[in-house]
């Protein structure tokens, strides 16, 4: 492995992996580089990212058009391009799962994003995603809805890996990491294995600041003390909120009841940073630096791991200010910003932009299909 600012990060104890998945990237050899000179450990799949795959290039216009031939239809055909690649992927990571035992070498599936509300359909995709891929470093994603945290539990119960994504706001992130614990204590209490249960939970940094950042603007441009304090938290939520969620979940870590499910081979739901590629251009890698500690994963874009590796400051930062960030938090309750409104408008908006993806990938699945059939 090539001594990089990646590699650095990986030595602070985080794990860092893809947030981006097509063919072409394993078919060219350029996963397999990832894995072997950069440290990545892991890779989440998306349906934004395989819209632009099979959208703008032609990696996937041979297999598609052979399963059209077959009769399939556009849906189906997604289905059999995704596991492909999440079965490959599997395989490519499977030695890095076997030699940590488990705790990386992981790929993540999700279910569709018309299920966010759904939990009897979000558990019954989940099922049947784990059954189709059938390889243990798979990560089920789903939605960290309120609709969602029945099937966290159940999957959790069950052995499924969760990969728990659009988390916004700390009172979510703190019924999520529960319902994961009240997963584990059902299989406790069945007697059932834990070691090889893992989960993660998806913080969606960047998106934090991008809605906030306006509304301090707006106060910022009147006058007094409202205003000077507006102007100074501009750019901080979303850091913040994620420094104060990782000391819930370090305080978590020595609750009595994770001890006891520790003891008997449980392993913690670690936090996960996405979207920390800067909607700022201003920003730079600031959300990968300020994010960067131990037991944690960043799953980043191409273009943010290309950024750190070239020139990325690793040192870990994530457990500094937390005192501070908790005082942010704060004086943005008293300028009136609902973080409650602000976390709950961030997950509708996530889940309507999944889906506008995954609606895209399917019609441009279709036109490539009927294409094929001319």
């Amino acid at each position: 492995m090539r001594d990089n600012p990646l590699q650095r990060a990986v030595g602070f104890g985080q794990s860092v992996w893809l947030d981006f998945l097509s063919r072409a990237l394993l078919v060219s050899g350029e996963l397999v580089s990832l894995i072997q000179e950069d440290g990545v450990s892991g890779v989440t799949s998306n349906p934004a990212g395989l819209e632009q795959a099979i959208a703008g290039g032609a990696g996937y216009d041979d297999a598609i058009a052979e399963l059209a031939r077959r009769g399939l239809g556009a849906a189906e055909i997604y289905q059999a391009l995704v596991l492909d690649d999440i079965r490959m992927t599997a395989e490519l990571l499977r030695p890095l799962y076997d030699r940590l035992d488990g705790r990386d070498g992981l790929v993540s599936l999700g279910v569709s994003p018309h299920l966010a509300y759904d939990s009897v359909g979000m558990l019954q995709e989940a099922r049947r995603l784990w059954e189709l891929v059938d390889r243990p470093n798979l990560l089920i994603k789903v939605p960290g809805t309120w609709e969602g945290l029945s099937a966290i539990r159940q999957l959790t119960r069950e052995g499924i890996n969760v990969n728990v994504t659009l988390l916004f706001g700390i009172p979510r992130y703190r019924a999520v990491a529960e319902a994961y614990l009240d997963g584990l204590s059902e299989r406790a209490a069945h007697g059932l294995p834990m070691e090889r249960v893992t989960s993660v939970a998806g913080f969606f940094v960047s998106r934090m600041d991008l809605l906030v950042d306006p509304l301090l603007a707006t106060v910022a441009q009147g006058e007094g003390a409202p205003a000077r304090m507006a102007a100074s938290l501009r750019g901080e939520m979303a850091i913040a909120c994620a420094k104060v969620a990782r000391k819930i979940y370090r305080e978590m870590l020595t609750e009595d009841r994770y001890l006891a499910l520790a003891a008997r081979g449980a392993r913690p739901q670690r936090i996960l940073w996405a979207s920390t590629g800067a909607k700022d251009p201003g920003c730079g890698l600031r959300y990968v630096e300020a994010l960067l500690g131990p037991d944690t994963v960043q799953s980043a874009a191409l273009e943010t791991l290309a950024a750190f590796r070239d020139h990325g400051s690793p040192a870990p930062r994530l457990d500094q200010g937390v005192q501070e960030a908790l005082g942010v938090l704060g004086r943005l309750s008293e300028l009136g910003i609902d973080l409650k409104v602000v976390s709950q408008q961030l997950e509708d908006e996530g889940v309507q932009e999944l889906v506008r993806s995954f609606d895209s990938m399917i019609r441009s699945i279709e036109l490539k299909r009927a294409a094929a059939l001319r």
